[in-house]
């Protein structure tokens, strides 16, 4: 038996800033954009990686949701409490200057971690962490 990751989810809570920055800045393509009721999706990824896929979706993605927990997710999201992602690159310093020069909030500078690889992170703009990861020695 053969288990691959598809797709994972990040919650954003404005789909164009989001764009601005995975598809703009990260160079990620756009594969899909669907709405319903309110809400939208918008399923992004790496063109070397066809076969996996991030989808942008509203910090609570369920049109039978309460109010009151919508807007503690929107809480969630704004402190940035919900998880992330981590990207690999081959490159961490080059990409840490694309993403900075670009604009983009730095939470860590690129250092070597002790558990083997060198990374830096940002913040998108709804608040998630985006780590990028080398394995040092590349």
């Amino acid at each position: 038996m053969d288990i691959k990751l598809s797709q994972t989810f990040i919650a954003v809570d404005d789909h164009d800033k989001a764009l601005a920055f995975y598809r703009d800045i990260l160079g990620l393509e756009v594969r899909g954009d669907v709405g319903y009721a309110d809400m939208r999706w918008v399923t992004i990824g790496a063109p070397s990686q066809p076969d996996v896929n991030i989808v942008l979706e509203p910090p609570l993605a369920d049109p039978n949701a309460s109010a009151a927990d919508k807007q503690a997710m929107a809480e969630l999201l704004g402190k940035g409490l919900l998880r992330g992602v981590i990207f690999s690159t081959d490159d961490v310093d080059a990409t840490f200057e694309r993403i900075s020069t670009a604009g983009g909030e730095v939470l860590q500078e690129p250092v070597n971690q002790h558990w083997g690889v060198r990374d830096c992170a940002f913040r998108d703009p709804a608040g998630n962490m985006v780590r990028f990861s080398q394995p040092r020695g590349k």
